[in-house]
């Protein structure tokens, strides 16, 4: 009836042997939180694997280097072979590996450019440079005051003529990565004479590193581990737990050395010797990586680059069977100051370890009564629910003793009262027979199906002796209240989140806790790097004054302006709207009126006209029709049909929200053609004038209005560049996935571009579907094209320049998104005659774990007072901290309210403009000022902000088609490939030119 993960390798080994016990059955386990314990300081049990390139990818070098053979340098031409094993060992048949030129240096292949960007070459022209990312074109910007700062970066010094062997490691059969670390410990251990008394690093899988050469180059071991090795397969197959209890798994392990490297190159790249083409050399910085992650592996258990222990303040419960676990993110960069470690605090959420019944009862609202109704089963949608709940999450059993762990597939068909199998000898046994002959266990909840734990033969295990594996991070979504849980824990304020990554360096978890760092010569700086930053003046910016323009400069500390005393910009007559309501008390829908009336009244005040009559009386709907997606386009179309088909506006009132928010946002603007602004009713209590101002905004915005101008143009503050009467467009792209347990929906990608020039504060948008989970825009050419021609009928000129800003970027997907979409781009403008605007084009990234603090400086009392303060809007950075050779910098342009300020990364991959530091830093942080929801400047670049709001309105027109799907899918466990991209429903054409995402 069992299949155990173990099988082929013991892919997971249970946390319960290295814990050094096992789970009898006891009844009470099954009702309360087996907490996390000492696990978590001593062992890592859960890991995912992420590529190990951290950086930018390289620019590719030349072709003729491109082609050459790799130097014979780091080959093992003849390898000799000792056997540390028993003499009936067989040597391993695996090959070694040998060192070849990398995918990315080879991706330039496809694309050459000159380094000026011209035309493209022929890729036959063995003297033309392949793309080579942008050069920060000085040493650092100069205006604004300088301020000093502590950076969350520590200070790596290597010895370059310090040799790193790298040995290729083959285990078999092939074990978990937890399972692969005991294994490389007890050789180590066993073993010290044979590896020259090193203490290796080893990243879990095939690599290991080692700061002295092993005494022969091909080694193979013979390691045996407490692991129980039967594959059980049914319920009639299970084994007696005594005559498991002192069996051993023998593994087999090959080490054979694949090259052999010292920190040169990576200490001439640093200093910024050599031509720009050379990549900086990955083998040697990853393999520090590993290192300095060797030490904090073995305490904690890792997910992606970030690591858990419950040393740091242990979990904390969110609801819905999830907990809340601190940790620490980690990652070695290049920067101008050299090698630098980047510690940064970390929160995420795990299931609970509790038993699966009480794990239901807090994950699904129907099911909290379950203990004291037995008999009753899974009714309506809640098999669906229990299954999206457990599907591939692990757990263990707890009627006998064992060390297994079973991932869960599905649930029986059956009730468990219903379900039989057959026994060694074919003969049909009934499961709740079953267990009561052989562990004495009267099955209690026998209406409820079993786990099926098998992909392809029934495995069935009854859910209520069952108990959810520790350290399993929990991919499902969060509620609004877990993640507000979440956010809670990870918010702390600068000088608190400080305390905490000084902690890390100097605590007993931290990367500088074990003997790596004397092992491979490396000094690790325990204090945050010092630098200076500097603060930018924030621009004069044009508000509305009856008919008149009034000018303003935010001077308050946090940068925020008000409109107690002023108009928007450019406010919009709104003659023609209705609004309808979707639930919600008698009460709450008598404010209605009120609150028609303190809308309209607010709009005035901030030189908006919004028609104190609606078209048709307010239309009072149930709850129930956002659940009926036919019923609900019938309501929207009656409402534009009396209104003449000439609706401006529908505000939309809702009870709480809803997830037929979507369906509605996708018939109004797909089906009908009317902008819509939906409200909750528990805003409509006090009508707060700040709330009536946020959703005055964002109305206005959608008509066509805009919030707020700059006084002086940005052709006047960049005259070198920008010209008031050559145009320039502003882009912003980004691409948004499915959830993490989704392996089918597509990703939506959009585009948004400026309409108005010198202003530039009004975008339009194209959205598209792609390929599930990829990022590169499949249709950027198109989208591009189709915005450019907008431009030009707006403007009545194509731009001069396109400042194209991509957000969702990881960096080691900065070169091949470079290539594919910066040829995009191009293509779309060789549709025009002689047509070759210079492009830049900027990475924007936020998730990123650079954090700047204020500089304590006791003989400055200002500073002092402020210690626990954010860095102010306007702070940049672009020495020390930064990329050694790109055009990159770190820019604050908000005030944190709470929690620790984020800046932003602004990585310019290509910039044919030429700007200098000064004047692109100045560019973005002005154009913060001009985001249409809000008096205040954002965190992030608007064309990139508007990108991201406009991908999320795709995803939402896609939510009815994929839960659909999901529906019709939910009996097919995986898939080999995702089907093909859904498209997305076509935007009615009045609302083409509007920001309706707003």
């Amino acid at each position: 009836m069992e299949e155990t993960e173990v099988s082929n390798a013991n892919k997971k080994l249970t946390k319960t042997l290295i814990r050094g016990r096992t789970h009898q059955y006891q009844p009470q386990v099954l009702h309360h939180s087996n907490q996390f314990g000492s696990y978590y300081e001593n062992h890592q049990y859960h890991s995912y694997y992420y590529p190990p390139a951290l950086l930018p990818l390289p620019p590719t070098l030349p072709l003729q280097f491109a082609l050459t053979p790799p130097s014979p340098y780091n080959r093992i031409s003849r390898s000799k072979t000792h056997f540390y094993n028993p003499p009936f060992a067989t040597p391993s048949d695996a090959q070694l590996p040998v060192d070849t030129i990398s995918p990315a240096a080879l991706e330039g292949l496809q694309l050459p450019f000159k380094e000026n960007g011209g035309k493209r070459a022929s890729t036959t022209s063995a003297t033309t440079k392949a793309m080579v990312v942008a050069r920060r074109p000085d040493s650092g910007g100069i205006e604004g005051l300088v301020i000093p700062l502590l950076a969350n970066h520590f200070h790596v010094q290597f010895d370059p003529s310090q040799r790193i062997f790298h040995y290729n490691v083959e285990m078999s059969p092939n074990p978990s990565k937890e399972v692969a670390r005991m294994i490389k410990r007890k050789l180590v251990e066993d073993n010290p004479v044979v590896l020259s008394r090193a203490l290796p690093a080893y990243d879990g899988r095939k690599n290991l590193y080692s700061p002295v050469e092993f005494q022969n180059d091909k080694l193979e071991f013979f390691i045996s581990l407490p692991i129980p090795s039967t594959k059980l397969l049914s319920l009639g197959e299970f084994c007696d737990s005594n005559e498991k209890r002192q069996q051993l798994k023998l593994f087999r392990v090959n080490v054979k050395l694949v090259s052999k490297f010292d920190g040169k190159e990576l200490s001439r790249y640093l200093s910024k010797e050599g031509d720009d083409w050379i990549p900086i050399p990955q083998d040697y910085l990853h393999a520090l990586d590993v290192v300095l992650r060797e030490s904090s592996t073995d305490k904690c258990f890792s997910v992606g680059r970030s690591l858990y222990s419950s040393s740091m303040g242990g979990a904390k419960e969110i609801g819905g069977g999830a907990v809340g676990l601190r940790g620490f993110f980690q990652s070695l960069r290049p920067t101008q100051q050299g090698l630098a470690l980047n510690v940064d605090f970390s929160v995420t959420a795990f299931h609970e370890s509790i038993g699966v019944i009480p794990y239901l009862q807090k994950c699904i609202e129907s099911l909290r009564d379950l203990p004291q109704k037995k008999t009753r089963g899974l009714i309506g949608e809640e098999r669906k629910e229990v299954e999206k709940a457990l599907k591939n999450v692990r757990v263990f059993v707890c009627h006998r003793e064992t060390v297994q762990r079973y991932r869960v597939f599905g649930l029986t068909e059956e009730a468990t009262e219903n379900l039989w199998f057959p026994d060694r000898d074919g003969k049909n046994l009934r499961l709740v027979s079953y267990f009561k002959d052989h562990y004495n266990y009267d099955i209690q909840f026998r209406s409820l199906p079993c786990l099926q734990i098998s992909r392809s033969k029934p495995c069935y295990l009854p859910m209520e002796l069952c108990i959810i594996c520790e350290g399993q991070k929990f991919m499902g979504k969060l509620s609004d209240d877990q993640t507000a849980r979440i956010l809670k824990m990870g918010c702390q304020r600068p000088k608190e989140r400080k305390n905490i990554i000084d902690g890390v360096m100097l605590g007993s978890v931290g990367p500088t806790s074990g003997n790596q760092e004397r092992e491979f010569k490396l000094n690790i700086s325990r204090e945050m790097t010092r630098l200076s930053g500097r603060v930018l003046q924030p621009p004069k910016l044009r508000l509305g004054d009856g008919g008149h323009v009034r000018i303003l400069v935010p001077s308050r500390h946090d940068r925020q302006w008000n409109l107690l005393d002023s108009h928007v910009f450019e406010g919009t007559k709104i003659e023609r709207w209705a609004l309808i309501s979707f639930g919600g008390t008698a009460d709450q829908k008598s404010n209605i009126p009120r609150f028609i009336n303190k809308l309209s009244q607010r709009c005035e005040q901030l030189g908006i006209f919004l028609n104190k009559d609606t078209i048709i009386s307010p239309q009072f709907e149930s709850t129930q029709v956002l659940n009926n997606v036919s019923l609900l386009e019938s309501k929207l179309k009656k409402i534009h049909v009396a209104s003449a088909n000439n609706l401006q506006l529908l505000i939309c009132v809702m009870e709480k929200k809803h997830k037929g928010y979507a369906d509605l946002k996708r018939i109004a603007e797909t089906g009908v053609g009317v902008l819509s602004q939906c409200c909750l009713y528990h805003n409509l209590g006090k009508l707060s004038s700040q709330f009536l101002a946020n959703l005055a905004l964002k109305i206005n915005a959608k008509v066509g209005g805009c919030t707020v101008a700059l006084y002086n143009s940005l052709a006047s503050q960049t005259p070198r560049l920008l010209h008031s009467d050559e145009p320039v467009i502003f882009m912003g792209a980004d691409v948004t996935h499915p959830h993490p347990l989704d392996d089918f929906s597509p990703s939506v990608a959009a585009v948004v571009g400026s309409m108005n020039w010198p202003a530039a504060n009004k975008y339009v948008s194209r959205m598209r579907s792609q390929k599930h989970r990829q990022e590169i825009i499949q249709d950027l050419g198109e989208m591009v094209g189709e915005l450019l021609d907008d431009f030009q009928q707006e403007v009545k000129k194509l731009p001069k320049r396109i400042i194209f800003f991509r957000d969702g970027v990881s960096e080691t997907q900065f070169y091949k998104v470079l290539q594919e979409e910066l040829q995009a781009i191009r293509e779309a403008c060789s549709r025009y005659p002689s047509y070759r605007p210079p492009i830049t084009f900027a990475v924007v990234q936020k998730r990123h774990h650079t954090r700047l603090f204020p500089h304590e400086n006791d003989s400055s009392h200002s500073q002092n007072q402020f210690s626990d303060e954010n860095i102010p809007p306007g702070t940049v950075v672009d020495t020390v901290v930064t990329h050694p050779r790109e055009f990159d910098f770190y820019l604050c342009s908000h005030w944190g309210v709470k929690g620790t300020s984020r800046p932003t990364h602004y990585h310019v991959l290509w910039d044919e403009s030429h700007f200098t530091s000064d004047e692109l830093q100045k560019l973005i942080y002005n154009l913060c000022y001009t985001y249409v929801r809000c008096t205040k400047p954002v965190s992030l670049v608007p064309p990139a902000y508007y990108a991201h709001l406009a991908a999320y309105r795709g995803r939402l027109y896609l939510e009815r088609s994929e839960s659909m799907s999901s529906s019709r899918d939910s009996s097919t466990v995986c898939r080999s490939t995702p089907p093909k991209a859904t498209p997305l429903p076509k935007l009615r054409e009045n609302l083409k030119k509007l920001m309706f995402y707003c």
